[in-house]
């Protein structure tokens, strides 16, 4: 199975054993176990070699549960990802299954890149502004990046809105070359 199938499919299981209640919470401990894999490259191996029988994974993860604070149904869907296979597509899974979660809810995400911290009247304006162009209420994740001079950069989904001055310079420069 090709693996963005696979993270799928898996992502639409995990959705349906946690419940739509639950979700957000075993997502957050699904990013716990990432993370982790990500910052542990021999966590990452232990898990992804076939010579580690799946009771040795098992002990190891349950292990994992009191540091982590997993819950029961996120620890059976680790395990369960790691005996087909296909924990490398971990992160896939996530973003799926987040993606899918606030498709059910009627929410979306957005990435505000911002030069400086936004206050709140303009957190509010900008809200409502995306609600009113997405039609969905809207989660808001601020990063501070002093490179964009002034202006915004928000990403939601696979699009991407620049106001920056870095990059309204960059569509003049494009500009500028075309002639």
């Amino acid at each position: 199975m090709k693996p963005v199938r696979a993270a799928n499919r898996y992502a639409k299981a995990l959705l349906r054993n946690v419940g739509m209640e639950n979700a957000p919470q075993a997502l957050t401990e699904l990013i716990s176990i990432n993370d982790l894999m990500v910052r542990s490259k021999e966590f990452r191996s232990f898990l992804l070699n076939p010579r580690f029988t799946p009771e040795e994974r098992a002990s190891v993860i349950k292990s994992l549960t009191e540091k982590l604070k997993l819950s029961e149904n996120t620890v059976k869907f680790v395990l369960h990802i790691t005996d087909v296979g296909v924990i490398a597509a971990l992160s896939d899974i996530i973003r799926i299954a987040t993606n899918l979660y606030l498709e059910k809810k009627k929410r979306a995400k957005a990435v505000v890149m911002t030069p400086i911290e936004i206050s709140k009247d303009r957190e509010n304006t900008l809200k409502a502004s995306l609600k009113k162009m997405t039609e969905r209420d809207v989660d808001l994740e601020y990063v501070i990046d002093p490179s964009l001079l002034g202006g915004i950069l928000i990403k939601m989904g696979s699009t991407m809105y620049d106001t920056s001055i870095k990059g309204q310079l960059r569509l003049l420069k494009d500009e500028l070359i075309k002639g």
